[in-house]
């Protein structure tokens, strides 16, 4: 028989399921939230609800957006012939709080990850290729997470590309293997970007 009412029960084990929160955090958020008004918990819910009202993806560069084209790709400043390639949204979110890339992105929204059941057809890759065909690019930088995954997505990303008269690079390695962007504070980040090496 259980202590504690069903509805609470179920709100931990739904906050539980989130990435980084563990049992002990999912029960705090809960009881955060039972000590909340009502309007507090309905403005909260029906935020959560909306989340993914309108998003959709940069027909450019894959980030996440509301219109066809993200606001960094239409930003005039944005060198288009220098591409950062990265794995999630979050990991373009650091690099930009680094304030230190000036060219355009291409989100994978992921890593080849057979373990996981995540192949290159569940990433972005075709629509990166897609892009080099239509020429125009000089750079390519490599910004994947430094973990097995990252390094053969690399890899598999290079062997299309090898073709084509395209600079490649990879960000140094200011970022600890095993690490996550989205964790690095931005001095960190700007020495990886400005000591980044031939790939």
């Amino acid at each position: 028989m259980s202590l504690i009412p069903k509805s609470i029960e179920k709100t931990i084990e739904e906050f539980s399921k989130l990435p980084g929160i563990g049992q002990k955090s999912a029960e705090r958020l809960t009881f955060y939230l039972l000590r909340k008004t009502n309007s507090d918990i309905e403005r909260f819910g029906t935020t959560v609800c909306k989340l993914k009202e309108g998003l959709r993806y940069c027909s450019n560069c894959q980030n996440m957006t509301t219109e066809d084209i993200c606001e960094i790709c239409k930003k005039p400043d944005r060198d288009p012939s220098v591409i950062c390639i990265v794995e999630e949204v979050l990991d373009l979110m650091a690099l930009e709080k680094a304030n230190n890339y000036k060219g355009h992105y291409h989100v994978l929204h992921g890593v080849i990850s057979p373990i996981d059941g995540v192949g290159p057809d569940e990433l972005k890759i075709a629509e990166l290729i897609e892009r080099i065909k239509k020429g125009g690019i000089k750079e390519i930088i490599l910004a994947l997470n430094p973990s097995l995954e990252g390094e053969a997505t690399s890899a598999y990303i290079l062997r299309y590309i090898k073709d084509y008269d395209i600079k490649v690079t990879r960000i140094a390695r200011g970022i600890p293997v095993g690490g996550d962007l989205e964790y690095a504070d931005s001095q960190t980040l700007k020495r990886a970007f400005e000591g980044r090496v031939e790939y």
